[in-house]
């Protein structure tokens, strides 16, 4: 089973970027769909965007589209988010997820493997 770890959270102001990492170990991640998700307290883990492991297709939930970007580097093993015009209610913590699905998904129960997380916080 493939290990997880994220990186890269912190504390930034309204309208600035924050790029995160999830650094891959155990399997290589070209073997997997990857995805992101956060939560706050007291609510659902959510889907924020995934890419597929055949194409590089990718998905994004609609209140990150056109801010965030996922991209996957293969040969470093390692998934990243990169945020960018960062809002105070994307604060909560982002989980890196692995699955076995070709394509993406937004499903949580797609995804068999999690990090720990990375708390982002953002300051209006």
């Amino acid at each position: 089973q493939v290990q997880l770890v994220e990186s890269g959270g912190g504390l930034v102001q309204a309208g600035g970027s924050l790029r995160l990492s999830c650094a891959a170990s155990g399997r290589p991640i070209s073997v997997y769909a990857m995805g992101w998700f956060r939560q706050v307290p007291g609510k659902e883990r959510e889907f924020v965007s995934a890419i597929s492991r055949s194409d590089g297709g990718t998905d994004y939930a609609d209140s990150v589209k056109g801010r965030f970007t996922i991209s996957r580097d293969n040969a470093k093993n390692t998934v990243y988010l990169q945020m960018n015009s960062l809002k105070p209610e994307d604060t909560a913590l982002y989980y890196c997820a692995a699955g076995s699905r070709w394509g993406t998904s937004r499903s949580v129960a797609d995804f068999g493997s999690w990090g720990q997380g990375t708390q982002v916080t953002v300051s209006s």
